[in-house]
């Protein structure tokens, strides 16, 4: 019940879990969580981060302008909270899924969407999220065992979360990806 992804390459996690989010919506699954965009501005500049939040029209910044020479953190927690409290209100209304633009920094120390992951695989929701290679061995730690990396590819990951979310007749998940 828990999928996670690692891609390479800056920004294709963020748009292959954009992709499965919009094909799993079109099929009419409940699809609660928050997908990350990323705005060029300049080559001279970072760019901006919004997440999408998948339950509603709702974008919030998630990056802060810490200036030209900066080398911290961009991420601004307020908005990640801000998020994060959006997207636990969604998982009131039972969705099918829950789909979370990665597992990170905020994530490995305790906050972020973690408890929201928890929350959902408590309540029986599967997760899907993205990890960042320097990320990983954090978050197989979190998840004890209990994660199926997917591939790199939209149709798969598609296949899974639907294998995760759609019972058969038996009241059972419906089998996809070995």
């Amino acid at each position: 019940m828990l999928g996670y992804l690692v891609t390479d390459g800056r920004g294709a996690a963020d748009a292959l879990m954009r992709e499965v989010a919009k094909r799993l919506q079109s099929r009419g699954l409940s699809v609660a969580g928050a997908v990350q965009v990323n705005h060029e501005t300049d080559p001279e500049k970072k760019c901006h981060m919004d997440l999408h939040v998948l339950t509603g029209r709702t974008v919030i910044r998630i990056s802060q302008d810490l200036g030209a020479l900066s080398k911290g953190c961009r991420l601004d927690p307020d908005g990640l909270e801000r998020a994060v409290g959006l997207v636990a209100a969604a998982l009131e209304t039972d969705p099918d899924l829950l789909i979370v633009n990665k597992f990170g920094k905020q994530e490995i120390d305790g906050r972020g969407f973690r408890p929201v992951v928890g929350e959902a695989l408590t309540r029986g929701i599967p997760v899907l999220l993205a990890v960042n290679p320097g990320s990983l061995d954090a978050f197989e730690g979190f998840a004890a065992g209990l994660a199926h990396r997917l591939p790199d590819n939209v149709e798969q990951v598609v296949s899974w979360c639907l294998s995760q979310s759609m019972p058969d007749d038996d009241g059972e998940s419906v089998s996809g990806i070995a």
